[in-house]
């Protein structure tokens, strides 16, 4: 029985009164907690209640648990676009079949070049991102460039279409170490509305890939939601209750947590549950509290001064002069990009804010690492 099966029991909907329900003895308890923590626990750590009374107590205690189990490294990582193709209808998302601009496939060589310029900015934590599209940018298509990104990538990552078990199997004997594929959005009604067509329109199996990646023994499995889709409350929960999920079934794996935004992007999708800065602080709070070993990731979604701000509370990993269009760090300008970046920051510019803090940028050794804290 998959995820999907366990979330299929559930009215997801109800998930928020969960959330909204919170009383000062739950999130204490959920605070006091050392050991495992429960959905209610999850439920109470993001409830307003918790914001408006302990966020300060939340801050602190994310930040000691975060010191004591990574120190202050933050791995560095770098997205390459290798295609704005897709075959989807994502309401959200500019790369969508609706949208009608110059759609490109990089090339080996392109893709080369591109490599070049992301070691020439310090990066070995290369994260291949693509459209969906299984015609021109699937298997063979990685097959090929898997053993090129590895001339360049000590730790090697993909966001791309969902793909099947032994599919997976394969690109990690040509050297995958982590996949990260976001739900976007829990609820049923939702994910319908907002893909229209196109393989993604499967939220079946797009909620079982996790499970398809364990079993192929990727080592680390980036999960989510894109928060603005739908009730953030409502994502949130049923996100937990999918970590516990693989924290029960693929225990040797290792996760990551995103907390992407909407951010603009071409069709002009507006989002439906806006989250404010505080909000998302708290949220990443809370993921700490409620699972110490999670990798938690940052965008250049965010903006400068908020990705300074929160850097502290629980961040463990951090992309920093990013671009979302493919050609984007050796021919920059010449395609759209997927989504607008917030932090547009150069490398140096935020590594010198990161050492100004007390943190260590590494850029050559991306695999989880756990430090005592000094």
């Amino acid at each position: 029985m998959s995820f999907f099966d366990e979330l299929s029991k559930y009215d997801v909907d109800k998930f928020a009164s969960l959330v909204d329900n919170v009383t000062d003895a739950d999130v204490q308890r959920a605070l006091s907690k050392e050991g495992a923590h429960t959905i209610d626990d999850f439920a109470a750590l993001i409830s307003e209640h918790a914001r408006t009374h302990y966020l300060d107590v939340m801050v602190q205690k994310s930040i000691q648990l975060t010191r004591k189990r990574f120190g202050r490294c933050i791995n560095m990582y770098l997205p390459l676009y290798l295609t704005n193709l897709c075959s989807n209808k994502c309401a959200y998302c500019g790369f969508s079949v609706m949208n009608k601009f110059k759609r490109v496939v990089l090339n080996l060589q392109e893709i080369e070049e591109e490599l070049q310029a992301m070691n020439k900015m310090g990066y070995s934590n290369i994260l291949l991102v693509s459209g969906e599209n299984e015609h021109k940018a699937g298997m063979p298509y990685f097959e090929q460039v898997l053993p090129v990104a590895k001339k360049y990538a000590q730790y090697l990552q993909m966001e791309v279409q969902p793909l099947e078990t032994d599919e997976y199997a394969r690109l990690k004997e040509l050297g995958l170490d982590s996949v990260s594929v976001y739900q976007e959005t829990y609820h049923p009604g939702c994910y319908k509305s907002v893909h229209l067509g196109g393989k993604k329109a499967d939220m079946r199996y797009r909620m079982e890939t996790p499970d398809r990646l364990g079993k192929a023994g990727i080592d680390k499995v980036g999960m989510g939601a894109l928060l603005g889709l739908y009730d953030w409350k409502v994502d949130l929960v049923a996100t937990a209750m999918h970590v516990l999920y693989m924290r029960d079934h693929y225990w040797k794996t290792n996760l990551s947590i995103s907390f992407p935004r909407l951010r603009p992007a071409q069709g002009g999708y507006q989002p439906h549950s806006p989250v404010s800065d505080g909000k998302l602080l708290q949220i990443i709070c809370a993921w700490r509290i409620f699972d110490n070993e999670l990798d938690l990731t940052i965008s250049t979604r965010e903006s400068a001064k908020f990705r300074d701000l929160i850097l502290p509370a629980g961040i463990t990993a951090l992309s920093a002069g990013s671009s979302t269009e493919p050609g984007g760090y050796a021919h920059k300008g010449q395609n759209l990009e997927q989504w607008t970046v917030n932090d547009d920051r150069s490398v140096e510019d935020v590594v010198a804010a990161m050492e100004k803090s007390g943190f260590d940028a590494v850029f050559h050794n991306a695999s989880t690492t756990y430090f005592k804290a000094q």
